[in-house]
């Protein structure tokens, strides 16, 4: 296989920058995949039967199509942080906030303190609204059911697709322009939680729908309502896919940047209280700075985007450390969730049993 695609590449480079007018690197990689794709069927059916031949284009198909995801995510990851590397090698950059900066002053002064402090204000109100709300509706949609169930379930996963842009303007006309509530974080937190909640509420369904139905039959034959089964078994085993619902809610609000545009406005100093007045947040932060003239602000911008690609790296490795499937030892730990669940037996049933 290996000998196939560099006799491809080889073939590749002759006909596209020697025989034929198709300079330049994207026709080279182009027929490089063509023909890798024909010398791989074509050594297969020499050694192999037809399905042998099948399998190996498939797979490189399949492999190059993955090495294409990767290229074009580690190209973004690599033009940013070498865009907006100046900026990252100060301190400052850290620690400090933009009030009293010029978008001409040099990159020693100013930081993106503010940014994120905003981006953690609001994120953390946007956790507390969309965590109960969304594993509610999750537990209303699998627990309960019905015709109901089905019409949530179907709103749920229209609002998955909602435009960042609408969930911002229903915000800041249900609650700036209607109620007279100030463009703050407050109001920036309420359209991060619309982002959300669709979110959350479609992957948490999805985990309580894997949670195996013997639990929940083990727990009503021992006597418990549905709510002390949903409270006491459902969902602690489906502890760690709540927990990724989580994160994946929090990375995809993380990066919205119109819905707090139009509800809490730009800020250059560090504000703590979401509900006094504006509050600037990352995405806000490189929108503006990327819109500006001035070399250091973009500079700044960038240097804003790399801090925000860690901290949704971060939380998607998070996300698949929290999602890994727990050893036979956590068995115990299920043992005595039903030990406790038999106290709520009728004293005649428990004597039966003991008998």
């Amino acid at each position: 296989m290996l000998g196939a695609w560099v006799a491809a590449f080889a073939m590749a480079f002759l006909t596209t920058q020697r025989l034929l007018p198709l300079g330049g690197v994207a026709w080279l990689l182009v027929a490089w995949f063509v023909l890798g794709l024909v010398l791989s069927g074509v050594t297969a059916a020499l050694v192999g039967r037809k399905v042998d031949v099948l399998d190996r284009v498939v797979q490189g198909v399949v492999t190059s199509g993955a090495l294409l995801v990767g290229a074009a995510l580690l190209s973004v990851m690599v033009f940013v942080v070498l865009r907006g590397w100046g900026p990252l090698t100060h301190l400052n950059f850290y620690v400090h906030d933009m009030a009293g900066v010029g978008p001409r002053d040099a990159l020693d002064r100013g930081g993106v303190v503010h940014a994120v402090v905003g981006s953690l204000v609001q994120m953390g109100i946007a956790i507390l609204v969309t965590l109960p709300l969304g594993i509610g509706t999750a537990v209303f949609m699998t627990e309960v059911g019905g015709r109901l169930a089905r019409v949530v379930r179907t709103i749920v996963e229209a609002m998955t697709a909602l435009p960042s842009i609408v969930a911002g303007l229903f915000v800041y006309t249900v609650l700036v322009v209607t109620l007279g509530f100030p463009r703050s974080g407050l109001a920036a937190a309420m359209a991060l939680s619309v982002m959300m909640l669709p979110i959350i509420a479609r992957a948490a369904d999805v985990v309580l729908r894997v949670v195996p139905g013997g639990l929940r039959e083990a727990s009503l034959a021992l006597g418990a309502s549905r709510w002390r089964t949903v409270w006491h078994v459902v969902l602690p085993t489906a502890r760690p896919g709540l927990a990724t619902a989580l994160i994946l809610g929090v990375a995809r609000g993380i990066g919205e940047t119109s819905p707090v545009l139009l509800t809490s406005g730009v800020a250059n100093f560090t504000v703590l209280n979401p509900g006094d007045g504006v509050m600037n947040s990352l995405p806000l932060f490189i929108f503006t700075g990327a819109r500006s003239p001035e070399p250091m602000m973009i500079e700044r911008a960038f240097g804003a985007a790399t801090v925000l690609l860690v901290l949704v790296l971060v939380l998607f490795v998070a996300a698949r450390l929290v999602a890994r499937p727990r050893r036979a030892a956590a068995r115990p730990g299920l043992v005595r969730r039903f030990a406790g669940l038999r106290l709520t037996l009728p004293r005649r049933a428990r004597s039966q049993e003991d008998s």
